[in-house]
């Protein structure tokens, strides 16, 4: 389905080389750490080696899969499936091409018009933000085993426990549970560690009156999901209770903007307006939102800093995350992942949002 979308995208005459990673994996619905994934408008081949043919060839969609050769015969098989598909100008992905790599294209392909410039990383981009049904549900399965796992962890939150223990506890439970692995490094900081966005689970142990944050993610059939709740450990102060529930307020705010139609800059200004209207705009520095699929961070991106034509569309899938930071005191996000539908948003998160105390 994918690569098909791809084929009609593709300019006349031209072919897509795709070569990193994470692209090849949203195309093929195949994972593996090497191979070229050519696309034309008459067919497309994915060249791989010997580790990964067998199962490529059983599970990759929508392609050929042909094993890969080696040294300069790599080149002539390359040539001849260009060819094949008629192409004349080659079109890269000019954000993820390394160095060498563009080089070497541009000693072997001098019969051909190459692109380096953003023409497919754009394409691609487009069609990775319009999620359809079937990664809908890869990413509502991501959704459901990470808050399986969170809810057989919260019982183990309690004083004396260490950050880094929640967060282990958290990743084994995730792949228990039938992840393929985390969707980035899982954040579980309590106390003044809370206070850090992004902050490193460490050896803190949790205190009565602690906050702790957890953002955390699982990845289930190569889709990413992303949650953060804040939660209180054993009592609750008033400072804390008027910082959670402004957050609470501009997130639930933020969801419920939420519509096809919408700019990302006004996604954004939602939540904020709020935050500096209780007096904590200079506490909350990172954007409001971001995509999320194949990886963690897609676009489109609910920041002031968006491009102003950047408007929200069916299918779009985001975060919305706001949150009051405090240094020296404690920290509060709360973030769902939702899919922008005509009218509103689906949200894949079915998590309680009001502050619980542990």
């Amino acid at each position: 389905m994918n690569i098909k979308a791809l084929q009609k995208a593709l300019p006349n005459g031209a072919v897509a080389f795709v070569m990193s990673e994470v692209n090849r994996l949203y195309f093929t619905e195949f994972a593996a750490s090497d191979g070229f994934l050519i696309v034309g408008s008459t067919g497309a081949k994915f060249i791989t080696d010997s580790r990964y043919i067998e199962a490529a060839q059983k599970e990759a969609v929508d392609c050929e899969v042909e094993l890969s050769e080696v040294g300069d015969d790599l080149y002539t098989q390359l040539y001849e499936t260009i060819d094949d598909f008629g192409g004349k100008r080659l079109l890269f992905e000019a954000s993820r091409l390394t160095v060498s790599y563009e080089e070497k294209f541009k000693n072997h392909f001098k019969k051909y018009e190459l692109d380096f410039s953003n023409c497919l990383d754009n394409l691609i981009s487009e069609l990775r933000m319009v999620k359809s049904e079937a990664e809908y549900e890869k990413l509502l399965g991501a959704q459901r085993i990470a808050e399986q796992a969170l809810n057989e962890t919260l019982p183990l939150i309690k004083p004396g426990v260490k950050e880094r223990d929640i967060a282990a506890e958290l990743d084994y439970r995730m792949r228990k549970l039938g992840a393929s692995g985390v969707s980035f490094d899982t954040i579980a900081v309590a106390g003044e560690n809370s206070s850090k966005p992004h902050g490193v689970p460490g050896d803190y142990a949790i205190k009565n009156g602690d906050f702790i944050t957890i953002d955390y993610g699982a990845i289930f059939e190569g889709y990413h999901s992303d949650t953060t709740r804040t939660f209180a450990v054993g009592s609750v102060s008033e400072e804390q209770k008027k910082a959670y529930s402004t957050v609470l307020s501009a997130q639930l705010a933020g969801v419920e903007a939420l519509h096809a139609g919408l700019t990302a800059r006004d996604a954004d200004a939602v939540c904020r307006d709020i935050i500096k209207a209780a007096g904590y705009g200079e506490f909350f520095g990172h954007s409001t939102g971001h995509g999320v699929g194949v990886e963690i961070h897609e676009l489109p991106t609910l920041s002031s800093r968006a491009p102003e034509d950047m408007v929200l569309k069916p299918g779009h899938v985001v975060t919305v995350e706001p949150g009051i930071y405090l240094p020296g005191k404690f920290g509060v996000r709360i973030e769902d992942m939702l899919m922008i539908t005509e009218d509103g948003a689906r949200n894949f998160c079915s998590l309680p949002k009001e502050l619980i105390v542990l």
